[in-house]
């Protein structure tokens, strides 16, 4: 599984640089601060719509700028780009940007509040697909994990196998990706803990620099992998109850 730290990263260049470097990278089309350093030092990134980060600040976007941002990227190292979504719009309004997506190769966005239908729908035309919360549903939560429980079932063939590319997003816990088959998953988690507020001393061991505390998260995240299938014999919910 490909672990996507996502950007922007409160910190100097130079520890961004030093961060990154040859590691995988998500980043938002409503921050390119940091894409320089991406594109010099990472072994490849992903490009995120932005559309999370303009609805949670109050923002609207011009979806043909991304697209034209798109159409001029042409950088090889870049894995994927997903495709506008609304953040906590109907399905018709997503199923709609999904149709009228003026360029190919990008990547579709299924919610959990969407029907398993349009998940089937996006499995088969797509090779990969994002799996994306909605608003007011935070990851690792029991109506979370039924709902994820509800797709893979749907998803997968009878060993629990799937046929496409599953990305999650914000998905780099490693209680979450480690249950799912993921091809790949970001999150910003490293980011936002890499800041110097964050790195103000509180208790127990301090890492000496920013790029040391980056590196012990990083770590973290990364001694982890996804499983190859899904286990539908066991499936997560059980583990909610402390069944096994």
């Amino acid at each position: 599984m490909i672990h996507y730290h996502g950007t922007r990263i409160a910190a100097s260049d130079d520890q961004v640089t030093r961060i990154l470097k040859s590691r995988h990278a998500c980043v938002s089309f409503a921050d390119l601060s940091q894409l320089s350093i991406v594109q010099e030092v990472c072994q490849s990134w992903m490009l995120d719509n932005g559309a999370y980060s303009f609805w949670n600040s109050g923002k609207t976007t011009d979806w043909e700028d991304y697209y034209q941002f798109v159409r001029d990227l042409k950088d090889p190292c870049c894995d994927f780009w997903i495709i506008p979504d609304v953040i906590d719009g109907t399905e018709d309004q997503n199923n709609e940007l999904i149709e009228n997506c003026p360029l190919p190769g990008g990547t579709p966005v299924w919610h959990f509040d969407e029907s398993i239908s349009k998940l089937q729908w996006l499995c088969q035309d797509f090779p990969r697909v994002c799996i994306g919360t909605t608003a007011g549903l935070s990851p690792n939560t029991e109506a979370y994990w039924t709902r994820l429980h509800q797709a893979m079932d749907t998803i997968t063939d009878s060993e629990g196998r799937i046929s496409v590319k599953l990305h999650g997003l914000r998905c780099l816990n490693p209680e979450i990706f480690t249950k799912i088959p993921f091809a790949s998953a970001d999150s910003t988690t490293m980011g936002r803990h890499t800041d110097e507020l964050s790195f103000a001393p509180t208790k127990g061991w301090k890492p000496l620099s920013l790029h040391g505390r980056a590196m012990v998260l990083i770590d973290r995240i990364e001694s982890f992998n996804a499983p190859r299938v899904w286990d539908r014999r066991k499936g997560v919910q059980l583990d909610l109850f402390g069944v096994s």
